[in-house]
């Protein structure tokens, strides 16, 4: 009889696909612990002037239940209930501006303009060991008023004449935010979209020194891209840094290894072979991540976590806080899905580069309910008022003991 010799195999016996990319090597802790912004959103002279990127820190997840509108689909007009991300974004204060120009090489640094004020939180990032507020000596001379302002007018009139991009330098409040522990700003470039030079200049010189706010740049069902830091796992072996196949069973010195690291010739490991060593705490982009809200800060309102369709008065922040974090206090933005890094963690949230286009029915983002009961077990309740109601006044509430000086204020109080 004939037999078939066809291309098909049977089984792969001495051929497969490679396991790991090789598109992320080398996989190292990253330098770049703020996230680096490598490409910003292209312009687009026609729009009005705008900032494209902002800074957060990644409170913590919780779930919502929203109704998806997407026609044509199976979950067209059901409620479904979905993971999303808090990150906490507090006001940021722009400090500077800088200019670009455009060469056959890439972008050429021209010049950049500091503000006449500077926070000390941003004055900590220029040392590396900061003394103290009446020790450093940065910006002392160029804030001096006989240099700042003809410093400024020298600067712009050379931004004007030769600059195609301009880029504002701003940071965080980090007065605003002193639960997630730093003290040092993240000071980022962020690029001013929109417009033209001059009208860039403009708005980058009128907002020195002034407060921006997140939805200054974000708003209800748009696209941003999430630059930040992975989860650092330390050292780690091939199985589960790459995903390497585990050997039999009875493999002698154990089975999370590399069966062969490469032949006899050429006489050396070549770097195509998955090794152990460091994972995570490796620099990320992901792209188009749906901002489902852009919430107000709680010290202005006091229902940034209500819907339509669940009237109560309710905050972002769960019962008994996000674990590891603490009580969200500022404007936050509430991502679909999940972000890198671990609670705490800064995160540079830009405007996507390729966002998908939604139309229609689509573009609407539906939250039914946000849930807030407690991250740290099984939560029950989605407020204090609804525990309260249920248990009662706990006993320490009943038999709270009055104090001397206590009681002298309320008789005080009566009179």
């Amino acid at each position: 009889g004939l037999v078939n010799f066809s291309d098909d195999m049977s089984h792969r016996k001495f051929e497969h696909p490679r396991r790991g990319s090789l598109g992320f090597l080398p996989r190292k802790r990253t330098k770049h612990h703020r996230g680096r912004v490598r490409k910003f959103p292209k312009d687009d002279p026609t729009k009005p002037v705008h900032l494209t990127a902002f800074v957060g820190f990644k409170a913590g997840m919780t779930h919502i239940v929203r109704e998806i509108n997407k026609p044509g689909s199976k979950l067209n007009k059901k409620e479904c209930v979905e993971a999303v991300t808090i990150v906490e974004c507090p006001k940021m204060v722009c400090v500077g501006f800088t200019g670009y120009q455009e060469t056959p090489r890439g972008l050429k640094k021209l010049k950049t303009v500091f503000a006449e004020h500077l926070d000390e939180s941003c004055i900590r990032r220029f040392y590396r060991r900061y003394k103290g507020k009446d020790h450093f000596k940065a910006f002392n001379k160029y804030q001096k008023p006989e240099n700042y302002k003809k410093t400024v007018t020298k600067g712009l009139n050379l931004l004007k004449k030769k600059a195609d991009v301009i880029r504002v330098l701003a940071h965080p409040k980090m007065r605003d935010i002193r639960h997630v522990g730093k003290i040092k700003a993240p000071l980022v470039e962020i690029q001013v979209n929109g417009g033209d030079v001059a009208e860039k200049l403009a708005f980058a010189e009128k907002n020195l020194e002034k407060e921006v706010r997140v939805s200054d740049v974000f708003s209800n069902g748009q696209f941003l891209d999430v630059i930040g830091v992975t989860k650092g796992k330390g050292f780690e072996g091939v199985t589960a840094r790459f995903g390497t196949k585990k050997l039999p069973r009875k493999t002698h010195k154990g089975l999370r290894k590399v069966g062969c690291i490469g032949s006899w010739h050429p006489e050396r490991v070549r770097w195509t072979i998955a090794r152990a060593g460091q994972r995570g705490y490796h620099h990320r982009t992901e792209a188009n991540k749906r901002i489902l809200r852009v919430g107000k800060s709680a010290r202005e309102v006091q229902d940034n976590a209500t819907t339509e369709a669940d009237v109560t008065q309710k905050n972002i922040t769960p019962m008994g806080g996000f674990p590891h974090y603490g009580e969200v206090i500022n404007d936050f933005i509430m991502v679909k899905g999940c972000t890198v890094g671990t609670k705490k963690r800064t995160l540079i949230l830009r405007q996507a580069m390729a966002a998908p286009t939604l139309t229609g029915e689509a573009t609407n983002v539906n939250i039914k309910f946000i849930d807030t009961s407690s991250k740290m077990g099984h939560g029950r309740f989605q407020t204090k008022q609804e525990k309260e109601k249920y248990f009662g006044k706990t006993k320490e509430a009943k038999e709270k003991k009055v104090l001397k000086k206590d009681l002298y204020k309320s008789r005080i109080a009566k009179n």
